[in-house]
């Protein structure tokens, strides 16, 4: 079992999963609130812990499917016992080998897609899953212009890939993406980095044509 799965099922088991979801909760749903969930649409959320956007986003009225996936199998596991609705769907995989045939008007991810073997491949898989139009929203507070974060690699002891913004911003433009960012600060917050620099969200749009 590789080191990023086996933390996050222990995770999933001692309270972490909810502690995250405290954690990064304010700065998602303050992101989110920016999004224009108007017309119909499918989502889908790579690595989404113990679904707790999943459940967030289902709620939309215009919400047809809110997928999530995870390579942990026990957060799995815990966000299908939260389950709500019938717009809620919960699978057991990673980005790379998802097995999936339909298409997603939005694609979302909050501090996981720096976990995957290689960003350019889980990044082309997503480009391939998204509707022509359609968007991934990409949320990290572990980038190299961050300096507070850089050492939860070495508090981590798994795999983490540190990049900058900008680095980030290549990997988005090579895949095929329009790309935009935008960093999400919580000014009330007591540590001085999410007050200061916040979670970094590069937003990529696929082209139409």
């Amino acid at each position: 079992m590789d080191g990023v799965r086996k933390t996050f099922d222990e995770w999933a088991q001692n309270g972490k999963a909810e502690s995250m979801e405290t954690e990064h909760g304010k700065n998602v749903l303050k992101f989110l609130k920016t999004v224009s969930f108007d017309n119909p649409f499918t989502f889908l959320d790579v690595g989404c812990g113990n679904g707790w956007v999943i459940r967030k986003i289902a709620k939309e009225e215009s919400c047809k499917k809110s997928i999530g996936i995870d390579k942990s199998k026990k957060m799995i596991m815990q966000s299908q016992k939260k389950i709500e609705s019938q717009k809620e769907e919960f699978f057991h995989t990673d980005i790379e080998s998802m097995d999936y045939k339909g298409k997603f008007d939005y694609i979302f991810s909050m501090e996981s897609l720096y976990y995957a073997d290689s960003i350019e491949v889980a990044l082309n898989r997503i480009y391939k899953l998204l509707k022509p139009g359609g968007q991934f929203f990409c949320g990290t507070d572990f980038y190299s212009d961050n300096k507070a974060t850089t050492r939860w690699r070495d508090i981590m002891k798994i795999q983490m890939h540190l990049h900058s913004k900008k680095e980030w911003k290549g990997f988005f433009h090579k895949a095929g993406f329009y790309v935009k960012t935008k960093q999400v600060k919580d000014t009330t917050n007591t540590k001085k980095w999410k007050r200061e620099m916040g979670t970094l969200f590069i937003i990529g749009t696929k082209p139409e044509k």
